[in-house]
């Protein structure tokens, strides 16, 4: 029985607590009723002049609901603060708004200047170690012959310069030697013009001039050549055999280069204006942890790749011991050229997709938006090509509450284009969970949209929903309704204990 009792007890506790709130909550929303009117009741407490300043009222408004207009000064039904007047000659600065000191501490607006700088973007990409092909030599047969002796035998061996290749019996050379010789032991006049010709012959039969100078020292015929590596590098090809048949033309051995290497980079075409050639570049593979590779940007590749959307550079490295070999992978950092430009916090941009537009903050409260044109971004902060001017001031914190006034009151530069997006409303709800991309809010009645008070689903914003928002913490959000769709989220804000925004 006792436990009955105190059962009972605790549900007409919980009850009373219910009942109380909702006829707060009523009583809230009531005065919310009878303190918005219409645009001709407004009309009516149009005209009055604020015995503070001075200054004709349009009307009142919560700025956490700017929608919402009151025909009277008083304490907003939906926070804890009141309501702030709209004066006439805010309305007649062009694209301008005006906040007061209390609500700018309250909105946490908080401002940066303008700033002449340098932008300093770090450009890192990854590459793939390849053959210089500047470095290639090729060894070909100058006359028809026979291997008789090869000292390189498998590819990829590293050869030095002047090392002996291969041995080359040529018989066309024997009848050449052996003519020259002879006109060299015969005796009489003009035999000089003869001996010239003999040699001019061995020249055509392709004998290298150091050959030629062995005859004619040593005296005797000369049918062996040994073939030498032009340059140091490794044997890319090797087309002998000991014993083979070679023809004049035909390509013994390919010799490639160590000494540099090509690196081929993929460059993101977004940032592709960023390099060109002779940039600076430095390297760094994992192999080789404590080197670091120098070189610069030979050349960037007229072609972008479909799928990856990146430009091709090829970058030269001196590759010090031969350590970098075909195939490695690398990680480059190109040497971006620094320039002068005005530079703003990326935060203080507002992107819609089709535009950018910051707040300015024209002093004395008064703030107007600005489209502008950006550039490149890094480091937090984004260059600004056109529409802002040196040392003026822009607002980071708290910018889409002053712009959601500014498009409300058709004034100025619209983020979003009045004829094509959907309508934003913005309204002071309880955040109670988060369902995936839904985040379940309870919200007073919305009359424009015919809403009585419920809790409902809405679409996180594109961004994410905020990490620090917990369930039951109020919040200032704003949303879209899509013709047939859910209710979309385009901001949120939490409010603290103080009816402030943190």
């Amino acid at each position: 029985m006792k436990r009955n009792m105190i059962l009972a007890g605790a549900v007409a506790v919980v009850l009373a607590s219910a009942l109380s709130a909702t006829v707060a909550y009523r009583f809230g929303m009531s005065h919310a009723a009878t303190g918005a009117t219409s645009g001709a009741a407004v009309a009516n407490g149009a005209g009055k002049v604020d015995p503070a300043t001075g200054r004709k009222v349009l009307y009142w408004h919560d700025p956490m609901v700017p929608g919402q207009k009151f025909d009277k000064p008083g304490k907003s039904p939906f926070m804890d603060m009141p309501l702030v007047p709209v004066y006439a000659d805010d309305t007649a600065d062009a694209g301008g708004i005006s906040v007061s000191g209390r609500q700018v501490q309250n909105l946490g607006l908080r401002t940066v200047a303008v700033e002449q700088g340098s932008l300093q973007p770090k450009l890192e990409v990854s590459g793939s170690v390849t053959w210089n092909e500047r470095g290639l030599t090729v060894v070909q047969a100058r006359n028809t012959g026979y291997v008789e002796k090869l000292y390189v035998r498998a590819t990829l061996d590293h050869v030095t310069r002047g090392q002996p290749l291969a041995d080359i019996y040529v018989p066309d050379w024997v009848a050449a030697q052996e003519e020259y010789l002879a006109l060299r032991h015969m005796q009489g006049e003009n035999l000089a013009v003869l001996i010239d010709a003999a040699r001019a012959r061995m020249r055509q039969a392709g004998m290298p001039e150091a050959l030629i100078n062995q005859v004619e020292r040593s005296g005797k015929v000369l049918a062996r050549t040994t073939i030498t590596a032009p340059n140091s590098g490794s044997v890319l090809e090797l087309a002998a055999r000991e014993g083979m048949t070679v023809a004049a033309g035909t390509t013994l051995f390919r010799i490639n280069s160590l000494d540099s290497v090509w690196v081929n980079a993929e460059v993101p075409e977004a940032q592709a204006m960023w390099v060109k050639p002779g940039t600076a570049v430095d390297a760094h593979a994992a192999g080789f942890p404590d080197q670091v590779f120098h070189g610069r940007i030979q050349t960037l590749l007229p072609e972008v790749d479909a799928t990856t959307r990146t430009l091709k550079a090829r970058i030269e490295l001196a590759n010090p011991g031969s350590r970098l070999a075909p195939g490695m992978f690398v990680r480059l950092a190109l040497g971006v050229d620094n320039r002068s430009a005005l530079l703003v916090p990326s935060e203080a941009v507002i992107r819609t997709g089709e535009r950018s537009v910051v707040m300015v903050a024209d002093g004395e409260g008064k703030y107007h938006p600005s489209e502008v044109q950006t550039g490149q971004e890094a480091d937090g902060r984004i260059e600004i090509i056109k529409g802002l001017q040196a040392g003026q001031k822009l607002v980071v914190s708290g910018q889409f509450l002053l712009d959601s006034e500014a498009n409300l009151r058709a004034v100025g530069t619209r983020t979003t284009p009045a004829a094509s997006a959907p309508k934003e409303y913005a309204v002071v709800a309880v955040f109670e969970l988060l369902d995936g991309d839904l985040a379940m809010l309870s919200h007073p009645p919305i009359p424009e949209l015919k809403w009585g008070a419920m809790t409902m689903g809405f679409t996180v914003p594109k961004d994410g929903w905020p990490k620090d928002i917990k369930p039951g913490q109020k919040v200032h959000v704003a949303f879209q309704v899509p013709a047939g769709g859910q209710p979309v989220l385009t901001h949120v804000m939490p409010i603290d204990a103080q009816g402030a925004h943190k």
